[in-house]
Parts: structure tokens; C-alpha cells; sequence
């Protein structure tokens, strides 16, 4: 007697074809998309570090850089700034906490202690650039005043200095030379739109920020310990001597008792030097807690000299490029080549980059008088000995610019 086979297993044998049919469709359909977009990938995931290069497969990008320039008035900073705003990919910010001081100093100043008011621009501080290196440029509008109307401000202090801010889509009619005046920026580009600028800031890779307003870099621990932050610190320094004459000429209302005492050879009774102690204890200790290495700032401290940048500018370049991890391209390398060989000063603009840097840095050493330079050696000579930087006993000595007073002294970045 004969068993049928239950109807079940009668037709398994077409089900699993069907099956195998239907599967093999489905990875030819796949495999010819793939075939005909090649490029769908990278441009999919381009925002998590993979960059489509033609004729070769994605290659992973170097993890984003949040860059703070950590420097002092008359220092340098506007010069190192620029070195980072010249990156194609680098969305940079010239001292956005302007507008934080500006809003909250006079609060600062009501308050019963000295040390309240400070921690409240510090605190003030570390909440901007968390904002900023997030892109959420609109957290400025609290600060700017008049306060922006519909996300758009023509006041945001030094635009001009950012690349990126006076370029397309934030200004279409903008032709984006390689030099221009800062102040053109904003008359041919209007108003700045700080939500369409917050999109510009998320397309590029990497967010550099400089300040003159941070003190010191254990102010910055807070940030640095955020692991939503890849948090890199250049603290730059200078030498105070040269720091002092810079600010004589910059900013001669402030200064005008030295500028007296310059010109006429005779100190006046009315002389503060409460800046230059400020100045140097900033320095003094800001250095000494990057340079003893602890362990919050590991991979994330450069301590620079401008006298080196100034002497060097495209090795010490080439340094800070490898130390924040970002490739060097070309825009840098022509800005360094056109911008620190001249004859001088570009203009009379107090923020100018183009100059021969290499006498720049020293230059000082001929506008001093003697007297003012002892004056400062013993205010700040810890500084100048931790820095590296000799003192001088004689005219001779001073005006000898053939001899530099920075030493040959190597501060290699905490790796």
C-alpha cells in the first residue's frame, strides 16, 4: 500500500526555490545600484569622518578639532589666529567672549567681591565657547547689543577676521581675494545671519576660537575634561618687554603715561604697571600648570612663543598643525609666504598680520628706554626666566638686535 507525501512536503521543493530566486534578485538589484552610485556611501557618511576621494574609496577624516587660542593682548594672537582662519576646513572665531565682557562687566563690578565677579565672566566664558565649538552660534545673541533681530546682527565684533563669516553662502557678494580690509566685509555683506552661520560652522571639520579674556589654562578644566570636546589649548606667549611697547603704540589713551615717560626720558609719578604684573602672573602661572604635564591636559597643551613663530613661521606652523592633528594645506602655506616677509605693517591697522615677522618680534628692542625696560625685568623676571627669555644690563645689550634675547629653548607639546 502506497503513502502519500503530506502536501506540505509535495511542494518544499518549490518554496525553496522561489526563495533562492527571489534572494538572488534582491543582491543583483543591490549590487547594481551600488555599481551605478559609487559615491552614495561617502556622501551618506562624510558628517562621520569619511571623505570621497575620485577613483579611491572613502578615507576616514581626522577626528574634529575644537582649537582655543589662549594669548594675551598684543601678543601675537591676531597673527596665530590667522594661521588657523587661512584652513579651508577650520570654521574660525576672532574673540566672540567680547560680547560676554561687554554685556556682563558692569554686573562683574557690582558685586561685593572681586573674585564673585570673576567667576561669573569665567562661567560666563566656558558656557559661550561650549556653545560655539557646538556650532549654536545663535547662544550669542543673549550677548550682542543691539540684540539681533530674527537671528541677523551686523555687530558681531571683528567679523571681518573669519574667513569663513564673509564668504558664500554668509555673503554672496563677496569675491574672497586673499587680502582685504576687515571693515569691507561688513559693508559688502550685510547682515550676518547667525543660524545660516551655524550651518557653515557644522559643514566644516574643525572650530578655532582666540582669546585674550581667559587668564590662564587651568580656567579652561571645565572644557577640557567635557568629553563632548576634543578641546586642544595653543597658549601663546610673549615677551613682556615687547608686549609693553606693542600696547604703548596700539593703544596710546591707556597708555599715555608711558608714552610720556618714552618720549621725554622721565617716569611719571602716575604710572600703572598693574597690567604688566597682571600680564606676567597670567603668564607665569598658566605655563607652569601646562608645563608640569597633569593629567587633564594630556594630548590637549602647546605652549608657543611668538618669537619662535616669528623667527620660524613655517616649521613652528607645520609644529601646531601636528599637535592639533589637522592636515596643513595649501591656503596656509601661501598665507605664511605673503604675509611674513614684508617691509611692515599692512596699513595702520592696529590688528595688521602682513610684516616681517622675524623683526617684528624683537623690535621693541629700539623703542624702549632703558629705564623702562629694568622696570619690567623686575616685575616680571620669574616669567622671563620660565619663558626663556634673558634680561639685559646695558644700552648696548638692548639695542644689539643681531643677538636675540629669546633662547634657544624647546617646548615640546604634552603628547
Amino acid at each position: 500500500m502506497t503513502v502519500a507525501s503530506p502536501p506540505a512536503m509535495q511542494c518544499s521543493w518549490k518554496a525553496v526555490l522561489l526563495l533562492v530566486a527571489a534572494s538572488l534578485a534582491v543582491q543583483y538589484t543591490a549590487i547594481r545600484t551600488l555599481i551605478a552610485k559609487p559615491f552614495a556611501i561617502c556622501r551618506m557618511t562624510k558628517q562621520r569622518g569619511c571623505e570621497p576621494r575620485p577613483g579611491a574609496p572613502c578615507q576616514s577624516r581626522p577626528p574634529a578639532s575644537h582649537i582655543l587660542v589662549l594669548a594675551t593682548t598684543r601678543s601675537g594672537s591676531s597673527f596665530v589666529g590667522q594661521l588657523l582662519n587661512q584652513h579651508s576646513d577650520i570654521f574660525y572665531l576672532f574673540e566672540p567672549l567680547y560680547h560676554v565682557q561687554t554685556s556682563l562687566i558692569n554686573t562683574s563690578l557690582r558685586l561685593r567681591q572681586p573674585a564673585d565677579g570673576r567667576r561669573l565672566l569665567l562661567g560666563a566664558y566656558r558656557d559661550l565657547l561650549r556653545s560655539l565649538f557646538g556650532c549654536r552660534l545663535h547662544d550669542l545673541e543673549t550677548y550682542i547689543k543691539p540684540a539681533p533681530q530674527h537671528h541677523r546682527t551686523q555687530r558681531l565684533f571683528r567679523r571681518g577676521a573669519s574667513t569663513a563669516l564673509c564668504s558664500p553662502p554668509l555673503c554672496a557678494d563677496w569675491p574672497a581675494p586673499e587680502r582685504w580690509e576687515e571693515g569691507e566685509c561688513v559693508r559688502r555683506c550685510g547682515a550676518l545671519n547667525l543660524s545660516l552661520a551655524s550651518g557653515v560652522c557644522r559643514r566644516l571639520h574643525h572650530v578655532a576660537i582666540k582669546t585674550v579674556r581667559i587668564p590662564e589654562v587651568g580656567d579652561l578644566r571645565p572644557l577640557l575634561e567635557d568629553p563632548r570636546l576634543n578641546l586642544k589649548v595653543i597658549q601663546l606667549v610673549r615677551d613682556p618687554r615687547g608686549i609693553l611697547a606693542s600696547r604703548i603704540d596700539t593703544f596710546p589713551d591707556s597708555f599715555r603715561a608711558w608714552k610720556m615717560w618714552r618720549n621725554s626720558g622721565r617716569k611719571p609719578y602716575n604710572l600703572d604697571a598693574s597690567h604688566l604684573s597682571a600680564t606676567c602672573g597670567d603668564f607665569l602661572r598658566s605655563a607652569s600648570t601646562g608645563l608640569a604635564r597633569p593629567g587633564w591636559l594630556k594630548g590637549r597643551y602647546m605652549l608657543v612663543r611668538y618669537e619662535d613663530l616669528a623667527r620660524e613661521p613655517e616649521r613652528k606652523t607645520r609644529e601646531i598643525y601636528r599637535f592639533l592633528g589637522v592636515p596643513l594645506d595649501g591656503n596656509v602655506k601661501r598665507w605664511i609666504l605673503n604675509n611674513t616677509r614684508g617691509a611692515g605693517a599692512s596699513g595702520n591697522h592696529k590688528y595688521a598680520t602682513v610684516r616681517d615677522s622675524a623683526a617684528t618680534a624683537e623690535g621693541w628692542r629700539l623703542k624702549l628706554t632703558m629705564d623702562m625696560v629694568e622696570l619690567v625685568q623686575s616685575i616680571c623676571n620669574l616669567t622671563l626666566a620660565q619663558l626663556g627669555y634673558r634680561t639685559v644690563s646695558s644700552v648696548e645689550e638692548l639695542r644689539n638686535v643681531s643677538v636675540s634675547l629669546a633662547e634657544d629653548r624647546t617646548f615640546l607639546p604634552f603628547l
